[in-house]
């Protein structure tokens, strides 16, 4: 009776989160997927999660020739090909990075013609090298491995069952974000590493894309992602010793503010990756200010701490970082770079931590909402 109880609660936790997707019905000017082309030589993409948010806080964005523009349009006519954006499981505490706003990210990316990278943070907040926090529905089965495997699985597929449904179906796919530290923990205290617990959880939201990538006959490729390429050598190297081996891309987040590398010293460990593992790898994280001026209320992350040299704060030296690192991760063997949230600009809302963006001097348009030269490395 005991374990009857338990799947009965297993099935109504997981139903929660995904019944409750298919009754948020919207509708997407979207004939059909895009159509499977030829695989791209290197991505050039943007973490656009935040723009359905910003545009609601009166926020606007223009073009070069000034004009007001819809953003997706704005980084497809720059030459981005891939847009990647962050799913909460249920974030209770914004409207925003839950499944029916990402459907509606996604139908954006896909009608300016990108592809997509979606990003499973498994959490209803941030999940990042410092915490990875379940899901508070799957909170009481947090201690039954075999349930929470489950939950991971069915999460997983019938997301992406779903998406499939409207012709929104990601070409990538994260299993996890920044998980330099065991998934699904019960709190924000990180937990020592349990790989046998982190491997069986992380197999599993991986079995749950190969799947319904077979069960619909539609190629989704996976990433693990690590923040800081100095992470990943232990990171990966432990998983693998651990069965983590069924996955197709390395992605990393780089930011020189968080990392001990050097463009230089982090190019021979991206080669050292790509050899080791027979991986795919992209950069999906980085960012460079512009400006060390605030354009609002909100305290920015990356102040002068931030800066590095040869690369000043201005927009010069945010092209000039960003083309630099694009050079040096063709020349190491990598297939993309993305940048992050390079339109959280300047706006009129309210976040936990201050009134606007925390990031609006390194975001790719000015306070005006004009592009920075640094957009220019898509195209140069």
């Amino acid at each position: 009776m005991k374990n009857i109880l338990v799947y009965i609660l297993f099935f109504i936790l997981v139903g929660v989160a995904c019944n409750s997707s298919e009754k948020q019905e919207q509708d997407i000017d979207i004939e059909s997927e895009l159509e499977e082309t030829t695989e791209i030589d290197f991505y050039l993409g943007a973490d656009l999660s935040y723009v359905n948010e910003i545009e609601n806080c009166n926020a606007v964005f223009k073009n070069d020739q000034k004009e007001i523009t819809d953003p997706f349009t704005i980084f497809a006519n720059e030459g981005a090909n891939l847009v990647r954006v962050r799913l909460w499981h249920n974030p209770t505490w914004t409207n925003y990075s839950n499944y029916k706003d990402v459907e509606k990210t996604i139908g954006r990316a896909k009608k300016a013609k990108m592809k997509v990278l979606l990003d499973f943070h498994y959490s209803d907040d941030w999940a990042d090298p410092n915490k990875q926090i379940i899901p508070k529905a799957w909170l009481q089965v947090a201690d039954n491995i075999n349930i929470l495997g489950d939950s991971i699985y069915n999460y997983t597929y019938k997301t992406l069952e779903n998406l499939h449904r409207k012709n929104l179906l990601p070409e990538m796919v994260q299993v996890g974000n920044e998980t330099n530290i065991m998934i699904l923990q019960k709190t924000e205290k990180p937990a020592t590493m349990n790989w046998q617990r982190n491997a069986f959880l992380l197999n599993k939201g991986i079995q749950a894309i190969r799947d319904i990538s077979k069960d619909i006959d539609k190629k989704i490729e996976i990433m693990l992602h690590i923040a800081q390429p100095e992470n990943a050598v232990w990171w990966f190297k432990q998983a693998k010793e651990n069965n983590v081996i069924d996955f197709d891309w390395i992605g990393l987040s780089y930011y020189p503010k968080w990392s001990k590398y050097n463009l230089l010293e982090a190019s021979e460990v991206l080669k050292s990756l790509i050899k080791t593992y027979n991986k795919k790898l992209m950069v999906v994280e980085t960012a460079y200010p512009f400006t060390l001026e605030n354009a609002d209320a909100a305290g920015n992350i990356l102040g002068a701490d931030a800066l590095i040299d040869g690369y000043k704060a201005t927009q010069e030296g945010q092209l000039n970082y960003l083309l630099d690192l694009k050079k040096m991760l063709k020349n190491s063997g990598a297939k993309g770079l993305v940048y992050w949230e390079p339109a959280w600009v300047a706006n009129n809302c309210s976040t936990r931590w201050g009134k606007g963006s925390h990031w609006d001097n390194a975001t790719l348009f000015d306070k005006n909402y004009i592009p920075t030269k640094g957009m220019n490395f898509y195209n140069e």
